[in-house]
């Protein structure tokens, strides 16, 4: 299985080893609700505000990371980024807890997901268009890798040793950076003329919306995501508070180890699943994930109150989770001109935030007027409705790029 990713650029897995790095020291911002509510006293109802504030300012940040990316030089704007971002976490351990630790961390968090599109658009670029899927897996999978060990290591230093969470945090950070600054030197763009290359010709004088205009199934297929996204979320949201309220104290355990099981399978399946479905197009691997992810939810709330079957559905969403993550940007950037991808890259997180916003206060809106089951029926129904969306993406998508097929 881990044969499938011989024979890529060297490029290719420098920046997945960046990426697992980059995992290992992701300890902080998981941990911002227990910093606030622990070690600053914070309540709960100003700690939500905290992160919804945190989560609106960063749209405009990651779109202007993108529109960047398009611009200047990919290489130079992740490293910019990167060196502030591991400045800000030093700092952070150097210095007393208190609100300047948490604007710190704040900006640092900003400076990581700012730096996303340049980073996706420099691996399109120094990717052949057939190697694509195979270098974004690879990366998918290298960051699962690091990402499964940091909580861990956070939730053992959290109490005694907070500073050194940060320390690491940033010495990770300034790890990848010198990876990509050393190790990587030829960032210009591969250029293909194969039939599969078509639609990524450039077109330096258009603006996005221009472009979008042009590719309007581009759109149904970001409408369809975000619905993944926005669906995906009760796992964070309706998932642990039906836990706990069938299992009291020990929903928080059960629904732990939920999500352990949730980055072993990532661990475990993406080459596998990468491997067997290679040949199944980017807007099949979408339809197969938001039917698997509606599927486990469907599981877990039919057999809620029988723990076994947790872990099943868990199994079951997040093998959705892996066709749709190693399709996402593969299939923008088959799609869209190459010096389009950071700006189009910025604009779907943009989108997906906003769906996914708009979503959560619909359903908490639901759950708090009328409990637990209506919530879940809605989510089944408007999970139903981005299920159909997808299938017709897939049919539009065949009829507007017949070269991929």
């Amino acid at each position: 299985m881990l044969s499938q990713y011989k024979g890529l650029r060297r490029e290719n897995y420098i920046l997945a080893f960046g990426r697992l790095v980059s995992g290992l020291g992701s300890m902080v911002w998981p941990m911002l609700t227990l910093i606030l509510s622990q070690k600053m006293g914070v309540g709960p109802k100003q700690i939500s505000w905290i992160i919804s504030l945190s989560m609106v300012l960063m749209v405009p940040a990651i779109f202007a990371g993108g529109k960047a990316a398009d611009r200047w030089n990919k290489k130079s704007i992740i490293l910019f980024l990167d060196v502030v971002s591991a400045v800000c976490y030093i700092v952070c351990a150097a210095i007393r807890m208190s609100w300047m630790t948490i604007c710190l961390m704040f900006l640092g968090s900003l400076c990581q997901n700012s730096s996303n599109p340049a980073y996706s658009a420099l691996t399109a670029d120094l990717s052949r268009t057939e190697d694509r899927e195979r270098v974004f897996s690879l990366q998918y999978l290298c960051a699962n890798l690091g990402l499964a060990l940091a909580p861990t290591v956070a939730g053992l230093l959290f109490q005694n040793h907070l500073w050194l969470v940060f320390l690491i945090n940033g010495v990770s950070i300034s790890c990848s950076a010198l990876l990509l600054f050393f190790l990587i030197q030829d960032t210009t763009p591969i250029q293909e003329e194969t039939v599969l290359a078509v639609y990524q010709k450039e077109r330096s004088g258009d603006s996005l919306w221009n472009v979008l205009k042009e590719n309007r199934v581009i759109i149904l297929y970001m409408i369809a995501v975000c619905g993944y996204y926005a669906t995906y979320q009760m796992y964070v949201y309706l998932m642990p508070l039906d836990l706990a309220a069938a299992h009291g104290a020990n929903g928080p355990v059960i629904y732990g180890s939920v999500t352990s099981l949730n980055c072993l399978v990532v661990v475990l399946f993406t080459p596998i699943i990468t491997r067997l479905f290679t040949r199944m197009s980017e807007p099949d691997k979408s339809v197969t994930a938001e039917s698997l992810l509606l599927a486990g939810f469907i599981m877990f709330y039919i057999f809620l109150g029988h723990v076994p079957f947790y872990y099943i559905s868990m199994t079951i969403l997040t093998w959705g989770e892996i066709f749709q993550m190693t399709s996402e940007s593969p299939y923008f950037t088959k799609r869209i001109p190459s010096s389009h991808r950071g700006r189009i890259n910025g604009f779907f997180t943009v989108v997906r935030t906003a769906v996914a916003s708009l979503y959560q206060l619909l359903l908490g809106a639901v759950y708090a007027g009328s409990g637990s089951r209506a919530a879940w029926l809605t989510v089944f129904g408007i999970g139903l409705c981005f299920v159909l969306l997808a299938v017709i993406t897939r049919f539009r998508d065949r009829r507007d790029y017949p070269n991929l097929y």
